[in-house]
């Protein structure tokens, strides 16, 4: 049974800050070009990451603009499923592409608590479900 009541740990709130702020700096960073950056033979390999990473953060930009409906309840379920929705994707970038064990279990954990976040607040506005689906947190990384 959820918790509507339940409020992220401090934990599950650092680690998803964290992981955003990195894959915001490693996007930025191939971005700008600049000299000392890494080899191209390094950015090249990092390419399809930094891709579908940009894809999500843009996707989750697009969603949390949405056009104000009137309700306050409601606009915010609607940008911060956006947010949390952005999350996930970014986390199952990680899973498909990374190599740290350790940070690939704590993506697994961000999509498991970012689903059961946006599960609650759908609940508090009444709203259905949508259809279980697997998690997608068993996913088998890509070969460098």
């Amino acid at each position: 049974m959820l918790n509507l009541e339940r409020t992220p740990s401090r934990h599950s709130l650092l680690c998803a800050f964290g992981l955003f702020l990195l894959t915001c700096m490693s996007s930025a960073m191939a971005h700008e070009g600049h000299d000392h950056g890494p080899a191209p033979e390094a950015v090249s390999a990092e390419a399809p990451f930094l891709t579908e990473n940009d894809a999500a953060m843009d996707k989750m930009m697009a969603g949390m603009g949405a056009q104000p409906s009137g309700d306050i309840d409601r606009d915010f379920v609607t940008s911060m499923t956006a947010h949390h929705q952005g999350a996930i994707d970014m986390a199952v970038t990680m899973l498909k592409y990374g190599h740290n064990d350790q940070l690939k279990r704590m993506a697994q954990e961000i999509i498991v608590e970012q689903q059961q976040e946006i599960a609650a607040m759908r609940l508090a506005l009444g709203d259905p479900l949508p259809p279980s689906v697997a998690s997608p947190t068993q996913i088998a990384p890509v070969k460098p």
